[in-house]
Order: C-alpha cells, then structure tokens, then sequence
C-alpha cells in the first residue's frame, strides 16, 4: 500500500519544486529570497564552516561553489554569493536563503525578504 501512495504521488514531487527551480536549470530565476543569521561556529551543509557576515546563500539542488549573481528587484542592489548550504525548506515558497552579509548588500535586511532574479555565474 505505501508503495502505491508514493507512485500516485511522484507527479505532485515535480510541481512542488515550482516554476523558479525548472528555470534554474536554464541558468537565471526568480524568486523570494530571505536571509538567515545562524550564528558563527555551525557547519553549513557542504561542510565548512557559517560566516554570517560572508557572502553565501542555501539552495535547494544547486551544486556547492556554484556562483549566483543575486539582485533585488525592488532595490536593484545586487552581490556575488556561493552556494554553500541547503535550504530554504520547500514550504517556505523561498528560492534562496542569503547569508546576513549577502542579505546587507542585496538590501533585504529591513524587509527580511525580497523578490529577487538570480542567475549562475561561469568560472
């Protein structure tokens, strides 16, 4: 029975990633966007160690050390980042979660969060 709620339940996986994560693929998206500040001393998810002041952001399938160029659609700030940890968690709607560093630069310190575009950075 558990094997056939999953297999009647695969097709809802694929939607859930939403529109955002299937551009992603194509190198730009869009998206809300948070920051989180974790405080120093924690691990992120590739292993190394959380800089909040750093330059970094969470995302959900992105390959760590991937490079985003991230603006804020309202400000037009924009930063650097690197993909270092895993997040923000699917319900949430968010595409990325920013480092509190990355979050000053793009501009979302006040809001907490902000729609944003997105785009994959060559080496």
């Amino acid at each position: 029975m558990k094997a056939v709620v999953f297999v009647l339940c695969l097709p809802l996986i694929g939607c859930a990633a939403g529109a955002s994560d299937r551009f992603a693929s194509a190198g730009k998206a869009t998206g809300i966007a948070s920051y989180y500040g974790a405080e120093s001393g924690r691990r992120t998810a590739s292993g190394e160690w959380f800089r909040p002041e750093g330059l970094s952001a969470a995302h959900r399938t992105l390959p760590f050390g991937t490079r985003l160029s991230v603006t804020n659609l309202a400000t037009s700030q924009t930063c650097i980042v690197r993909v270092n940890d895993r997040g923000p968690a699917l319900w949430t709607g968010r595409v990325l979660d920013l480092s509190t560093g990355a979050a000053r630069l793009c501009g979302l310190i006040k809001s907490g969060t902000a729609r944003i575009a997105y785009s994959i950075l060559g080496d």
